[in-house]
């Protein structure tokens, strides 16, 4: 789709529809309800029946609510419709992406082939530039589709070819070709990430995920470390080989590097890779097995997201880590009450091999501190509990760095990603005490998600660490604002964001606590 941005001024021939952005405030200000409906209706008839419209349909502009609009192509546009974008008030850049999202697949849905969102400083507080790569962030993702497995038949036609971004600035638009390649780069790997995790299990094998993340990375000028279970074993993975020993399908420890030349800093990125996730000897139900394709959710987003770094050839190092394997029963699959052995040397007394992600993921740990990084994030569809304790929209932030943690949540609200802050109770740690190992994999029932992070802490170290358990945003059942059903590609746009800071002002980003490490 065709992406460009414009003047104030009608760009040409009229566009199928004209898309406004509108907050609940406009709707409650006489003024400010005129000032939003002239921006769009050369016709005054057409501002006046659009008011009219608004009474009679009680729009309010309440999140994602839409009104659509007929102007016979007196106002520059055969339709128009506005989308409620909530109230001003503790509204981030980010959230345009939802509004923008609407707009899009409305168009879609209408047939539309040309879509103008007329963006006129609708948020002062907001700068502009940033309003606009969030805008365009949210049209590619509103029309985003997983389509592979469909029947042509039963394939949506995607009418939308062309969206315009209609602003006031010209120093703007000097800027704007900039800013929408960074929204592209975002969207662009959001989408992959989708595709990756939408992909059915029975393909998208632990093998199969490492190739084609593999081709993508050495056309991006990634370095590419491929490990299979013989060398996972001379490094002493222990833990994440008793995972992947019940599957017939052989494992894979991705390493993607991106090394720019003189980097200021060193960021490691570790996502959990379980391809499919049976629960091992511990089965899930077949409701809880039903969408289990998505545990590799948090490796799909640490992968593309270094694909961005790359694109932008941002002035970091980062490394991109994921321990992908599936966890099946079988006559070899790992057992209750087995002692594992770390990478680290710590051992592991097993009392649920539904547990599995911890696992893979203290090996990528202890894998990824020998990096010597600045800063470790890990990315995973770890806990049920999380999503118990902050709904199926919201992750679950957990962290041994209070500065860390809070640059990283202002990240993910620049990104318009929701995520909260979680403790790490002390307490709790006696939980995974067991009397035969150092640890056991799992605690109490209660302040599930709490001890699956304290577990990983212990293989963390001082070193600055957040941990993102996003299990329930990963995917969704219902399309809301940016998120299409099934595979959201949660995480990519907060991390993309998270990194851009970081190479903008590294030791800022990681604290002034932190002490700069050597990199040569």
């Amino acid at each position: 789709m065709q992406l460009t941005v414009t003047g104030a001024s009608p760009p040409g021939p009229p566009v199928d529809l004209i898309g406004i952005i509108a907050f609940e405030e406009d709707l409650s200000d006489p003024s400010a309800l005129t000032s939003l409906l002239t921006s769009w209706a050369q016709d005054p008839a057409d501002a006046e029946r659009a008011r009219e419209r608004i009474s009679a349909e009680r729009f309010k502009a309440t999140p994602g609510q839409t009104l659509l609009l007929d102007s016979e192509g007196r106002s520059g546009a055969k339709r128009m419709a506005i989308v409620g974008a909530g109230s001003r008030s503790g509204f981030d850049v980010g959230r345009y992406r939802d509004p923008a999202a609407v707009l899009a697949r409305t168009a879609n849905n209408i047939g539309a082939r040309s879509l103008l969102i007329a963006e006129h400083n609708s948020h002062p507080d907001i700068p502009s530039l940033e309003r606009l790569e969030a805008i365009a962030q949210g049209v590619l993702l509103g029309v985003y589709r997983f389509e592979k497995y469909l029947g042509v038949t039963k394939r949506a036609t995607s009418a939308l070819e062309r969206t315009i971004i209609q602003i006031t600035s010209g120093q703007l638009r000097d800027a704007s070709p900039g800013v929408t390649a960074r929204a592209i780069n975002t969207a662009r790997a959001t989408c992959y990430a989708r595709d990756l995790v939408n992909e059915p299990a029975g393909n998208l094998t632990p093998v199969a995920l490492a190739n084609d993340i593999a081709g993508r990375a050495v056309k991006a000028g990634l370095e590419v470390t491929l490990l299979g279970p013989e060398q996972c074993r001379e490094r002493g993975m222990g833990l994440f080989l008793a995972v992947a020993q019940g599957s017939s399908q052989e494992p894979r420890f991705i390493h993607l590097s991106w090394r720019p030349p003189a980097p200021r800093g060193r960021v490691v990125l570790i996502g959990k890779g379980v391809t499919f996730d049976s629960g091992g000897l511990s089965l899930k139900t077949n409701e809880g097995m039903q969408d289990m394709k998505s545990d590799m959710a948090g490796a799909a987003a640490v992968l593309a997201s270094i694909l961005v770094a790359a694109e932008e050839k941002l002035p970091i190092e980062i490394h991109a880590l994921a321990a992908c394997t599936e966890n099946m029963p079988s006559g070899t699959a790992y057992k209750l009450g087995d002692v594992l052995r770390s990478m680290s040397g710590r051992t592991v007394e097993i009392n649920n091999t539904d547990a599995e992600g911890r696992l893979t993921l203290a090996d990528a740990l202890t894998y990824g501190l020998a990096l010597n990084p600045d800063v470790v994030l890990d990315f995973a569809t770890l806990t049920g509990a999380c999503v118990v304790a902050l709904g199926p929209h919201t992750a679950g932030v957990m962290s041994n760095n209070d500065a860390i943690r809070d640059s990283w949540l202002a990240a993910a609200r620049r990104a318009g990603e929701d995520m909260w802050p979680l403790p790490l109770p002390p307490r709790l740690m006696e939980q995974l005490k067991s009397e035969i190992a150092d640890l056991r994999n799992t605690g109490e029932r209660w302040g599930g998600a709490l001890t699956a992070a304290l577990f990983l802490r212990e293989f963390i170290g001082t070193t600055p660490w957040v941990h993102v358990d996003l299990a329930g945003p990963a995917t969704t059942t219902k399309e809301w604002g940016s998120f299409c059903k099934g595979a959201t590609g949660f995480g990519v746009a907060s991390i993309v964001e998270y990194l851009r800071g970081f190479a903008m002002e590294p030791r800022a980003s990681v604290a002034d606590a932190v002490t700069p490490k050597s990199h040569a």
